[in-house]
């Protein structure tokens, strides 16, 4: 790795373009303590909230006693259900469909609770006072009457006839009815199959717990009769938008969203949230700003969970290990509520993405979607897209055990060729690019497959066992919609780029400079990122799905191309020739054919101060929206070695390679930084991470004392290589990176721990493969024996 640059070399370009591995211009200040997150603002007059949540999974809500709370010292107001009459809910707009054509239930999903509580966490009530401290005392004086109703925490409980009913909408707590994929053909291909693996697979529930817990500040201005929301979010045009016209009801210019620093999402922090309009309306009521953070201990509550998807999956292959098809049939858990873009992971994401690097005809995936007396289901990094690559894995695995094959030929057989691309997926998608044999093969080699079995030996000599598995992976990521590439040159000689996507951790504005340094010859360090503030912006889809790169790069690419454009009339004015003659090539305009010419940046300046040619531009700044564009595939193969105490149950990654095909790589480094996150993530949701409720529907893992998270001990070292084959659909062959550690990490490791355990006779274990789980599994296995 490159040393860190002295501040004067950020105007070397072969060392801050494209490709070069420029660290990240943010970080001095997120390391010195210096970021401003939602909780570091403290706003003038400032007021403090603090929510009254229900104790009970499921009851209903007799009645709500805010006098006690009043009469406390520096209470200010208690926010109930009756206070937001004439708001909306919180909606979900996906147009899915029942298979028998009807459309998807959504229940509504009011801010604070109405008439009744349907999981523990769900707000009913904000108290308002003076400080921190008296609100929450004066929170815990709030009297709820509930009458307890029974409990449904799984999807098997709430599909069982009699189950408890949390909405009266949805009959047999049936939100929807989904399959896609090609049925008939599906059960001609298993019909004519040589052989079929079928396993049954857990995709773990996860509690997301980002660094930063969730904040946020209502603010109303009375004179212009606009609300004002600083929040921790994943992009903030679309979270305005949201918020205004579905829970508000007020136009988009009535409302701004401000982020400053955000403390990590992975999904979690992008929707509208039932804290939000409470927030607000108090704001309102009072006349001043009102604040709210969460506890730790709130948040295991109230912040949606990710994955929580069990299934049924089979594939079908001839005799001589094709694919022929693949089926899932299983449930997913909603929670109580429809997130706003549930059920999208645990149903289309997971289908498209399971058809991954490999040659299957057809697919038939049928997921019913149920609600239960638990904490809503939401996006979690991949969303849909690990899920997908883990059933497949596992499942090639133990065909090749079943079926006496190689499992490295097996996926060899039945791989997508570089010369089958253009490649249309039996998901309707068309792969434009990618080399899937090439990446297995070089990731064999970087992770010394064949010397696996003298590493396996002297694991046991130890009394340990050794086992080592594949993910060879694939996603497809979310599809830029229109994006904001604003290029805007300010008098400090500085550059301003505004975006709609959003940097929660990922660190956007060094990646975006290198990107505006190629184009127009900036040097990175004069450029500035703007992208926290709803009212700068003219579009944004946010970040998240691995498509900021895509989606920002493109658009900054087309914004340069406008600022050229542009800069050559201002040019032709300057130097006093045709815009026809002038030429752009590294960050100067100049008349072709002679050295005479003026940089970019002074050009800037000279056209703020006014040019005396009236038909000049007055400025050189852009504000650009880049069209919708498709989806890149993202693949790779990530080799994980486990090693397991039989003692103990205890296992431990001990060796962990990667290649990877993202396109280009604009900055190495970051890339790198992106793939361990998530790859020590999967790693997490495989070995250690358990959700549990109990009978009465309380969350039991509900700290860190009982939810285990991976610390730095639990992460391998990880060798990274990169096998790029530059997408074709975006002007920078960029494919995206974020989640596909966890895509990788989690066939890989899980592939890893099945092959140390099966010379004990076990085949299959499921997430979280916890201690304890293993251990039982080696006990049972043995008394089998």
């Amino acid at each position: 790795m490159n040393a860190r640059p002295d501040a004067r070399d950020f105007a070397t370009p072969q060392k801050f373009g494209i490709g070069q591995p420029v660290p990240r211009a943010e970080d001095p200040v997120l390391v010195r303590g210096e970021g401003r997150y939602t909780d570091d603002l403290a706003l003038d007059g400032q007021a403090y909230g603090v929510f009254v949540r229900s104790p009970v999974a499921h009851g209903s809500l007799r009645g709500i006693d805010p006098q006690a709370a009043l009469a406390m010292p520096g209470v200010l107001t208690v926010i109930t259900a009756a206070d937001l009459d004439g708001y909306g809910t919180i909606a979900n707009g996906l147009p899915f469909k029942n298979q028998d054509g009807t459309p998807m239930r959504k229940p509504d999903h009011p801010s604070l609770s109405i008439d009744k509580v349907r999981y523990v966490g769900e707000p009913v009530a904000l108290v308002v006072a003076e400080t921190l401290a008296e609100a929450r005392d004066a929170a815990e004086a709030v009297v709820l009457d509930i009458e307890d109703l029974g409990v449904v925490t799984t999807p098997d409980e709430a599909a069982a006839e009699g189950a408890p009913l949390l909405h009266d909408d949805a009959s047999g707590n049936l939100a929807l009815d989904f399959r896609t994929g090609d049925q008939a053909a599906t059960e001609a291909a298993f019909a004519r199959a040589a052989h079929v693996a079928s396993l049954d697979l857990l995709n773990n529930r996860l509690v997301i717990n980002p660094m930063e817990p969730r904040s946020a500040i209502g603010v109303h201005d009375q004179a212009e009769g606009r609300f004002t929301l600083h929040v921790g979010s994943q992009g903030v045009f679309g979270l305005r938008n949201s918020l205004a016209e579905g829970v508000l009801r007020l136009p988009r210019d009535k409302v701004r969203v401000l982020t400053g620093n955000v403390g990590g999402s992975f999904g979690m922090k992008a929707p509208v949230y039932p804290e939000y309009l409470p927030l607000l309306e108090a704001a309102k009521r009072l006349g001043r700003p009102v604040k709210w953070t969460d506890l730790r201990s709130e948040s295991f509550l109230s912040d949606h969970h990710g994955r929580d998807v069990a299934v049924t999956a089979d594939l079908a292959l001839d005799a001589q290990g094709n694919f022929l098809a693949f089926r899932v049939k299983g449930r997913a858990n909603m929670g109580a509520y429809l997130n706003p873009l549930s059920p999208l992971f645990q149903t289309v994401n997971i289908a498209r993405n399971m058809v991954g690097v490999y040659r299957t005809p057809v697919y038939d995936v049928a997921v019913e979607c149920l609600f239960t007396n638990t904490t809503p289901i939401g996006a979690y990094r991949g969303a849909g897209r690990p899920e997908g690559n883990y059933f497949i894995e596992r499942l090639i695995d133990t065909a090749a055990a079943e079926m006496n094959l190689d499992r490295v030929e097996l996926r060899r057989r039945n791989h997508i060729r570089p010369a089958d691309m253009p490649y249309k997926a039996p998901s309707g998608l068309t792969y434009d690019s990618g080399d899937f044999p090439a990446v297995l093969d070089k990731a064999l080699t970087a992770a010394d497959w064949d010397g696996f079995e003298a590493r396996r030996a002297e694991s046991e000599a130890r009394g340990r066992l050794r086992g080592i598995g594949i993910g060879d992976y694939l996603e497809i990521t979310a599809p830029p919609t229109n994006e904001m590439g604003g290029i805007r040159f300010e008098t400090d000689g500085t550059v301003t780029i505004v975006t709609g996507t959003l940097d929660y951790g990922q660190g956007h504005l060094t990646p975006f400079a290198q990107v505006l340094h190629d184009r127009l010859g900036i040097p990175v360090d004069r450029v500035r990122l703007l992208q926290g503030d709803s009212d700068q912006l003219i579009a944004g889809g946010g970040t998240g799905g691995s498509k900021s790169l895509m989606a920002s790069g493109t658009a900054l690419v087309e914004a340069g191309d406008l600022v050229i454009a542009k800069g050559r009339e201002a040019a032709a004015s300057v130097l006093e020739a045709g815009p026809a003659d002038i030429e752009f090539r590294d960050g100067r305009f100049t008349i072709a054919g002679t050295d005479r010419g003026i940089a970019l940046l002074d050009l800037a300046a000279r056209v703020r101060a006014g040019l005396p040619d009236p038909a000049a531009p007055r400025s050189l700044d852009v504000a650009h929206t880049h069209k919708e564009s498709p989806s890149a595939f993202p693949n790779g193969c990530h080799v994980a070695e486990v090693e397991v105490d039989p003692e103990t149950g205890v296992a431990a990654v001990v060796r962990y390679t990667t290649v990877n095909d993202f396109g280009t790589l604009v900055n190495p480094m970051l890339v790198e930084g992106q793939l361990h996150g998530g790859v020590v993530q999967g790693i997490g949701q495989a070995l250690m991470e358990r959700t549990a409720y109990d009978e009465q529907g309380q969350l039991v893992t509900g700290s860190f004392m009982d939810y285990c998270l991976p610390r730095a001990s639990d992460a391998p070292v990880m060798s990274f290589e990169s096998h790029a084959v530059p997408a074709t659909t975006n002007p920078l062959g960029v494919k995206g990176c974020g989640e596909a550690g966890c895509a990788g990490s989690l066939p890989s490791v899980m592939n890893a721990l099945v092959d140390a355990l099966r010379p004990r006779g076990i085949h299959h274990i499921n997430m979280p493969a916890t201690p304890q789980v293993i251990w039982s599994a080696l006990q049972n296995a043995g008394k089998a024996a």
